[in-house]
């Protein structure tokens, strides 16, 4: 068998001990990571347009992406993404009215709503650091504009006290997404969004009424819906039919009254959530590489102390017992952080469970009628689409 023996002098061993001091403190230091954020500024319609060429759009709400995250380790808190879906499509609802670009801007629960533009997204990352949303967009007409993925990274001064604004800490990526939207926009032609308004008008016009209304519009092989006749402006069933749609606008209006309202509810421990979720992964970060540091270090110190445990000097010896004994230390404080970061992980779910607490339902009032908004925001739009199927057969004396 071959014996490797080590012997280190006290002058070397102080140096091995010196340069793991100068290590530890300089991966001390560059765990300090200062990161600022520049805003994308929001590009406005420079001319003024014509009512009749203002396209409405709409927002849907988010798929959660529950099934994208989990595979680097990262915690996706169901009850914080699933209220992050209803959340983010609104906020950027708002980005967009504030272009004067569009038409009604609304955040609509699905495509039920008849509406001139689509705005899809899925949350692919959300922590409160970084944010990564899948936009697609597609038209009234089944035509798909396109698809594209923004992600944005937060640095510390975002969630700064003394230096926080109401802008959202991610609102240059709102920016960047109604930017994109507005480009779109402004390549297609006078007659391309009229076109495209009248095809929104028969499509309403026909869930209504598809023996009226199904020979003027019809689906292509692509799937894309094409105008073949135009109904006469005066006929009564679409006089009809446009009154029906004026009492969904104001729906849909009160809708987003309630998204407006949900939105500044959920503001306040959204932000919160955000804040103390950048804090959190800040310290898991942190303490990830004081665990690691701290365990290495220490087992290389224990190693070093046995090697040097076989010097002939008794002052050799009594530096190995000190390297032995700092060694131990450390590697026993390296578990001791990770034991900390999973306290850090556990505040990560509390904080989402008391999110999921702070958000409840809202009742409003709707031409007389109490109407409750809770579960699923599609389900109740679907209801008050029958109901003015009901109103449109009244009024033609089908009931």
């Amino acid at each position: 068998m071959f014996i490797c023996k080590l012997s280190i002098s006290k002058k070397h061993l102080s140096q091995w001990l010196t340069i793991l001091l100068i290590a530890s403190v300089l991966s001390a230091c560059a765990g300090q990571r200062v990161t600022s954020t520049v805003v994308t500024p929001l590009q406005q319609q420079a001319a003024q347009v014509e009512e009749a060429l203002l396209l409405d759009i709409a927002i849907l709400p988010f798929d959660p992406g529950l099934d994208n995250d989990d595979k680097k380790g990262v915690i996706v808190l169901p009850a914080v993404r699933n209220a992050e879906s209803q959340y983010l499509p609104n906020k950027l609802a708002a980005t967009l009215q504030q272009t004067a670009a569009w038409g009604a801007v609304r955040a609509v629960p699905s495509r039920q709503t008849v509406v001139d533009v689509y705005v899809d997204g899925t949350i692919i990352h959300s922590d409160g650091k970084t944010l990564t949303l899948d936009i697609s967009v597609s038209d009234s007409s089944n035509r798909h504009w396109y698809k594209k993925s923004y992600t944005e990274t937060v640095g510390q001064y975002a969630y700064d006290s003394g230096r926080q604004t109401k802008r959202d800490p991610f609102q240059g990526l709102f920016n960047r997404i109604s930017n994109d939207l507005l480009e779109h926009l402004q390549q297609l032609s006078d007659s391309e969004i009229e076109k495209l308004r009248t095809i929104s008008s028969l499509r309403f016009a026909r869930d209504f009424s598809s023996e009226a209304f199904s020979d003027h519009i019809k689906e292509m092989p692509g799937g894309q819906l094409e105008i073949l006749s135009l109904p006469a402006r005066n006929d009564p069933t679409l006089l009809r039919i446009e009154r029906i749609r004026e009492r969904d606008y104001l729906y849909i209006d009160t809708m987003q009254e309630y998204y407006d309202a949900y939105t500044r509810k959920m503001e306040k421990p959204y932000q919160a959530w955000r804040a103390n979720s950048y804090e959190e992964l800040e310290a898991v970060r942190e303490l990830k590489r004081q665990y690691r540091n701290r365990t290495i270090g220490g087992i290389i110190a224990v190693i070093g102390g046995i090697a040097a445990a076989g010097s002939n000097s008794s002052s050799g010896q009594a530096a190995a017992a000190v390297s032995i004994s700092a060694g131990a230390l450390l590697v026993k404080s390296g578990f001791a952080k990770k034991a900390e970061l999973q306290i850090h992980n556990d505040a990560l779910v509390e904080l989402g469970q008391s999110l999921e607490a702070a958000i409840e339902p809202r009742v409003i009032e709707l031409e007389n009628r109490t109407i409750t908004l809770t579960g699923n925001v599609e389900a109740q739009y679907a209801q008050w689409k029958a109901l003015l199927r009901d109103i449109y057969q009244a009024e033609r004396g089908g009931i």
